[in-house]
């Protein structure tokens, strides 16, 4: 009686198992994930890493391999036979910049990132390998030298590498004086003036007398003149006057070059006159009425006769030319004693030196 119940139940467990053994032949996979969940042939119950990513080597305990032991699996270590960091991607930074070795220029001395690890010294964005002045901070144009003023010359080639802020500077980072005139552009109100050019100190062109006149048009820049006459005081209406009265006064010896003593008064006044007007130099003619033996020669003595008297007066003789014209220029004609005496005579003529 207990056979007949054994049998039936043995014929269940038995279809039960086969029927298991024939559904994991048609499903394998799904069967298989049972064991080994990541499917890097470690079964689940021994996987340490039960999720690994697929087609990863794993050790016997199911974890990735991580052939240098530094934490950091081997298909994620871009060193994987050097002991490296977490930070540095399995690798190492031997000069501690944060940049790794392999990505390193410089991997012995500690740099900055945006130059592969290589150093800029100075912190002026110029790696020191490129830069002339690594020690001080400076400008890429100057190839990493300081321009310290910052007047367009590196301090290098700067002579004078202290100019104020905004002062327009030459080549040797001075003042600039563009004009050469001896005042610097900073100063220069007419900082174009031509070379050469007598200037004030505000550089522009002189007027020494301030006649309204530059210098460089003025014929007298040391007295005051009037502009109509290139910078050079008018004679009084009456001076002129005076010189033709004086040329018709001045009287000599006759047949020679002594001046009357008559005639003393009138040369005194030309002296006055000369004295008066420092910018006026005289012109002396000599004539004569061509009686004499040597005209010329009398013409010329008795010019030079009222020269002496007026040096004595005070009368520089460089501010008198003298000429004896003899008989070439008469006054008249020599009909009678009147018109040679006339023709006997010195002319006094100021003019503008």
């Amino acid at each position: 009686m207990l056979f007949r119940k054994i049998i039936p139940l043995f014929t269940v467990l038995l279809f039960t198992a086969t029927a298991t053994s024939l559904f994991a032949q048609d499903n394998p996979s799904k069967f298989e994930m049972k064991k080994d969940g990541d499917g890097d042939g470690v079964k689940n119950k021994r996987d340490k890493c039960p999720s690994t990513p697929p087609g990863v080597p794993v050790d016997g305990t199911g974890c990735p391999v991580d052939t240098d032991k530094d934490a950091v699996p081997d298909y994620l270590d871009k060193c994987p036979s050097i002991v490296g960091s977490v930070g540095m991607n399995g690798c190492q930074d031997k000069d501690k910049d944060g940049v790794s070795d392999p990505n390193d220029s410089c991997p012995d001395v500690p740099g900055d990132a945006r130059f592969k690890g290589c150093p800029d010294s100075d912190a002026d964005g110029i790696q020191d390998s490129q830069d002339k002045c690594p020690n001080a901070a400076g400008l890429d144009m100057f190839q990493g030298c300081p321009d310290t003023d910052g007047d367009g010359v590196a301090d290098s080639n700067d002579k004078c590498p202290d100019t104020k802020k905004g002062i327009k500077t030459d080549v040797n980072g001075c003042d600039a004086d563009s004009d050469r005139d001896g005042v610097l552009d900073a100063d220069d109100k007419c900082p174009a003036t031509n070379a050469g050019t007598k200037v004030d100190a505000s550089g522009c062109p002189a007027d020494t007398d301030g006649d309204g006149v530059l210098d460089a048009d003025d014929k007298c820049p040391g007295v005051i003149g009037v502009i109509s006459n290139n910078g050079c005081p008018v004679v009084k209406k009456e001076v002129p006057k005076r010189m033709q009265f004086a040329t018709r006064r001045v009287m000599f010896e006759s047949g020679n070059a002594l001046i009357k003593t008559s005639s003393y008064p009138m040369l005194d006044e030309v002296a006055n006159i000369l004295k008066e007007y420092p910018d006026y130099d005289l012109r002396i003619g000599g004539h004569t009425d061509g009686l004499e033996k040597n005209p010329t020669t009398v013409s010329q003595s008795r010019a030079d006769a009222v020269m002496s008297y007026l040096t004595g007066k005070g009368v520089a003789e460089s501010r008198i030319a003298v000429t004896g014209y003899g008989k070439t220029r008469p006054a008249g004609s020599n009909a009678n004693s009147t018109a040679r005496a006339l023709n006997r005579r010195v002319e006094l003529e100021l003019f503008l030196r």
